[in-house]
């Protein structure tokens, strides 16, 4: 019988800060801290005053140029309109108040976050914090279990900080090994310590400034170095790998 796919994200209380533990059907847990509510809000102030400035000064500078085009007025418009859309496509989940608070945008599931999640935020975003005033976020914020709004309830999200409180490394995986784990990968133990410090430092760089290039790149080179044929994306690919080698290295 075929397990069935599940990814649950679980809030977890340190004292004052809270987490956001990240289960994937390889069990294999990726641990964030949760962007507070004060650090969201004050990211959204960032942005507010970046299109404010943007707006007036757009404005003033028709205004001199003697443009009221009708059609030129709107096209400025439409910049704060997809403005935190087009930032969280192309900038990793952040936009540039995000990225001041250093906070980002990740799907529950471990993945990068889709367009299709990005969009769907974006929607929810337009009625809960423009139209209604943000009341609704907040609210959402502050009670839910993984601190989402109902644009991230809605998109699998959430946002968290890219500055983490703690590290993901072979250890940490290691300390919460089943007793009756079966190894996915068992050439694993070709591996050397190096290679291990390596994508340690591949994940880390994803995890805390979304930089996916050097654990795609890694993934290749293990896949190659292994002779490894697999489906699973390269972040779930990687925790994998290093979950099998402290299996097998600490028995």
């Amino acid at each position: 019988m075929y397990a069935r796919n599940s990814v649950q994200g679980k809030r977890q209380y340190d004292f004052f800060m809270q987490t956001v533990d990240i289960s994937t059907t390889q069990n294999v847990g990726i641990q964030f801290e949760l962007a507070g509510l004060g650090d969201r809000i004050v990211a959204l102030i960032i942005d507010s005053i970046i299109l404010w400035g943007y707006m007036i000064g757009m404005m003033l500078l028709l205004d001199w140029l003697d443009m009221d085009n009708t059609w030129m007025i709107v096209s400025v418009m439409l910049v704060p309109f997809f403005y935190h859309l087009f930032c969280e496509v192309f900038f990793n989940g952040q936009s540039i108040g995000k990225r001041q608070m250093k906070i980002r945008v990740v799907r529950l599931d471990g993945n990068p976050a889709t367009l299709g999640a990005y969009v769907l935020r974006w929607i929810l975003r337009f009625i809960e914090v423009s139209l209604l005033m943000g009341a609704p976020a907040i609210i959402c914020i502050a009670v839910t279990d993984n601190g989402q709004r109902l644009g991230d309830m809605a998109a699998g999200t959430t946002v968290v900080k890219t500055s983490p409180n703690m590290s993901a490394t072979s250890h940490s995986i290691v300390r919460n090994m089943e007793e009756s784990y079966e190894p996915v990968f068992p050439q694993v133990v070709q591996l050397s310590a190096a290679d291990i410090q390596l994508i340690e430092q591949s994940l880390k760089a994803y995890k805390t400034n979304a930089v996916s290039k050097p654990v795609v790149t890694v993934t290749e080179k293990v896949k190659d170095h292994l002779k490894i044929e697999s489906e699973l994306p390269p972040v779930k690919l990687l925790y994998t790998i290093l979950k099998d080698y402290n299996h097998l290295t600490s028995r």
